[in-house]
């Protein structure tokens, strides 16, 4: 194995290969900045290209491009409020705000770091733990992936501490929507209105640009700022964060990217699952949970580690099973397929090679990722400096553009306004947008699992067997229970401790 290990580092320095993987991250991070504009997208138009290169070039070119997109969406999530990719969601609920402070700069190399630690480890599991991470997501059926929702769900109420009744509304909120279009089981028509287009429902995407990028234009240009935030570039100001993240974040880091790891191994769970669960784990743990949404790093650190350690995780299941774990993981399973590779455990003996070579250029990726991003974190911050009449336009455009791209049709540019106007409105009666872009996202997940959960227990002839009975679903219902009541105890303890105070007083 030392060897392979040592041959796909020769290959990751070979020149092309070494400039497809910074070309790669390039344009990756820029495709993951732009709202709209997905990893899966990016790898996907890249794969023709592939073609006329060796195949270990070709997948060297688009592990690159995925890591760069999946880190990328941090940028706009953190300058203006609107995650490029959705598995950024989560870290709009530090990273704005930090941003606000006048601290973007660390926002963004804390998301470079993070992302790059994230992406390392969830790859050096790729590396030594494919097989039995492999045979963990085969225990994963349908109760299980209905149970690991319901647990992602179950943030809400970490999330919305201030007022869990209106998050927990504006999560079930989420959650009706995300049932427009074709029922999963019987392909009856729901709440279409007659609109063919809506026949395949909610496109999730659409839905974040206008929660997070056209509510924000609005509020934009009600302010009275003439900029979003001051931005002052510092020297030096990568190395410092992390120095700071090592020394007092190194257990979250860790902690968030195993998370994501895991996670990312189970097909349709995705960085979107893996960011909130790890950010709310992050919170849980940590000794100021006031912090969290106010412009903590630490949230920061937990989404961007998980999202992007994901990568590794999607990766185990296709090259080990054949099974991919991401849209982006099928895509480059479908450019193995075009160059008469057949993914599988064979890969590993019929062709060490590529796959090694494969693995490790996602390790030397990750890392060239911080020179790389560095560097473009310089140009990215100044777009604080443009006044926001400009960047109110610019916003504007690149939401039609990012909504219309993904089906081509002008109801999705629609719907991105219609929730762009829910945004706006909502926020104005404390409506919390983060659960709702939760529920519209894990709501298709549920709904399916459930539905071939209860379609097995008829079959089965006991409910509770399906749902009950296994290790995993009952570590996960334990977990969802700790998750809902955590906040409660929690607010009773500060309570009973506050009350002591005042006696003492």
């Amino acid at each position: 194995m030392l060897q392979v290990i040592l041959t796909g580092f020769a290959n990751s320095f070979i020149p092309f290969n070494f400039f497809l993987i910074v070309a790669g991250l390039t344009g990756g991070i820029v495709i993951g900045a732009l709202p709209g504009l997905t990893a899966t997208m990016g790898v996907a138009l890249m794969v023709p290209v592939t073609f006329a290169m060796n195949p270990i070039s070709g997948l060297i070119m688009l592990g690159a491009i995925y890591s760069g997109a999946i880190y990328g969406g941090s940028n706009s999530a953190i300058l203006i409020n609107t995650p490029g990719t959705p598995s950024s969601v989560a870290t709009t609920f530090d990273g704005y705000p930090m941003c606000q402070k006048g601290d973007a700069e660390g926002a963004l190399n804390a998301s470079l770091i993070a992302s790059a630690f994230g992406g390392v480890i969830g790859t050096l599991f790729l590396l030594f733990l494919a097989a039995p991470m492999a045979q963990l997501a085969l225990k994963f059926g349908a109760a299980e992936f209905f149970w690991l929702c319901i647990f992602g769900l179950s943030t809400i109420a970490a999330m919305s501490q201030g007022n869990v009744v209106k998050g927990l509304i504006s999560g079930a909120l989420g959650m009706l929507i995300s049932t427009i279009g074709l029922d999963p089981i019987e392909g009856a028509r729901r709440f279409t209105f007659g609109t063919y287009s809506l026949v395949q429902g909610i496109e999730v995407i659409p839905a974040m640009i206008g929660l997070f990028s056209f509510s924000q234009v609005i509020i934009l240009v009600g302010s009275k700022n003439k900029f979003i935030a001051e931005y002052k570039g510092k020297k030096g100001a990568t190395l410092r964060v992390a120095r700071i993240l090592f020394k007092k974040a190194k257990v979250n880091l860790l902690r968030s990217s195993i998370m994501g790891t895991i996670i990312g191994i189970l097909p349709g769970a995705g960085g979107e699952i893996a960011s909130i669960i790890s950010y709310n784990e992050a919170k849980r743990w940590d000794k100021n949970k006031a912090n969290f949404g106010t412009g903590a790093i630490e949230g920061v650190v937990a989404s961007e580690a998980a999202n992007n350690a994901t990568i590794g995780g999607s990766l185990i299941p296709m090259l080990t099973l054949g099974i991919p774990g991401s849209a982006v993981a099928a895509v480059i399973m479908g450019a193995l397929l075009a160059h008469g590779i057949q993914p599988g455990f064979k890969i590993f003996t019929n062709n060490p090679d590529l796959a090694y070579s494969f693995i490790i250029s996602m390790i030397v990726g990750n890392i060239v990722m911080v020179f790389v991003g560095a560097l473009l974190i310089k140009g990215t911050a100044k777009v604080l400096n443009v006044p926001t009449s400009y960047i109110g336009v610019a916003i504007v455009s690149l939401s039609i553009i990012g909504s219309y791209a993904i089906r081509n049709s002008i109801v999705d540019v629609m719907v991105m306004i219609f929730f762009g106007l829910v945004g706006y409105f909502g926020g104005k009666i404390g409506f919390d947008t983060g659960a709702m872009a939760l529920g519209i996202i894990l709501g298709p997940i549920v709904e399916d699992n459930l539905g071939r959960s209860i379609s097995i227990a008829g079959a089965e002839g006991s409910v509770f067997k399906v749902f009950f009975s296994h290790p995993i679903s009952l570590l996960l219902i334990i977990l969802t229970v700790v998750s809902v009541m955590t906040p409660a105890v929690m607010a009773k303890y500060h309570a009973k401790k506050g009350a002591a105070a005042n006696d003492k007083a």
